[in-house]
């Protein structure tokens, strides 16, 4: 292999590593150290606030039932939109926002960024984020890739639209076929602390069929923990990041 070759080939693993390198913090054994390290993005707030976010909506099925126990609770919460889903019901963006809830991107297709070129990321993102504004009438503030894999051209990307982009610190692996309102609940409440933000779906579009509903049945009994524990619980713009 003559110099040359090899040059270019070093040079394109480099563009490759500099590419997928914010990935890693994705990596499930690294998310206490990501919250460590960096604990803005890890999404660690103010010590007596929780943030409860929601992926993957809006759907015309799910949602609503959400909005409506939210409402009945009095929480407000930031809600992580799809462009394609936004795109088959842009009324239930406005629905949200009109419930006092905050609007944020998650793509405009649930697919790894890692698998995308910079061009295909940043086509992603400005589409998401022009349907996001033009049907809810808010500009969002918050980001966050599928699957929590981000990419240098991701986080470039948001920020250049104004996004900063943000994870979580707890979850309730509510995607998975066979999750129920205790098993949700559980798995939130593990590790949640004070200053965390969670992590749930109001959508089974890249879950489990109807995973959505143990997610719900979770919620109340998530929200009194919350209340015993003497947290505050709401969007990400109330979490002091």
């Amino acid at each position: 292999m003559s110099r040359v070759v090899k040059a270019a080939a070093a040079v394109a693993g480099g563009l490759a590593l500099a590419h997928a390198a914010p990935a890693v913090t994705a990596v499930q054994p690294l998310e206490t150290l990501r919250t460590r390290l960096l604990p803005g993005y890890g999404g660690q707030g103010a010590p007596d606030h929780i943030a409860l976010t929601f992926d993957d909506g809006p759907d015309p099925l799910s949602t609503p039932r959400f909005l409506s126990l939210l409402e009945n609770r009095g929480v407000k919460a930031t809600f992580f939109l799809l462009g394609f889903m936004l795109e088959r019901d842009p009324g239930l963006g406005r629905a949200i926002t009109d419930a006092g809830h905050e609007i944020a991107v998650h793509g405009y297709l649930h697919r790894p960024m890692v698998l995308r070129t910079p061009g295909q990321t940043r086509d992603d993102l400005t589409r998401a984020h022009a349907l996001v504004t033009e049907a809810t009438g808010e500009t969002p503030r918050w980001y966050r890739p599928p699957y929590g894999v981000a990419t240098t051209s991701a986080l470039v990307t948001a920020r250049g639209l104004g996004m900063r982009p943000v994870l979580w610190t707890s979850w309730g692996a509510d995607w998975r076929a066979g999750a129920t309102g205790s098993s949700v609940f559980d798995t939130v409440t593990r590790n949640l602390r004070g200053g965390g933000t969670v992590l749930l779906h109001d959508s089974d579009c890249t879950s489990a069929p109807a995973s959505w509903t143990a997610t719900l049945s979770a919620l109340p009994r998530l929200l009194d923990h919350c209340e015993e524990q003497g947290w505050k619980v709401g969007p990400l713009a109330e979490h002091g990041l």
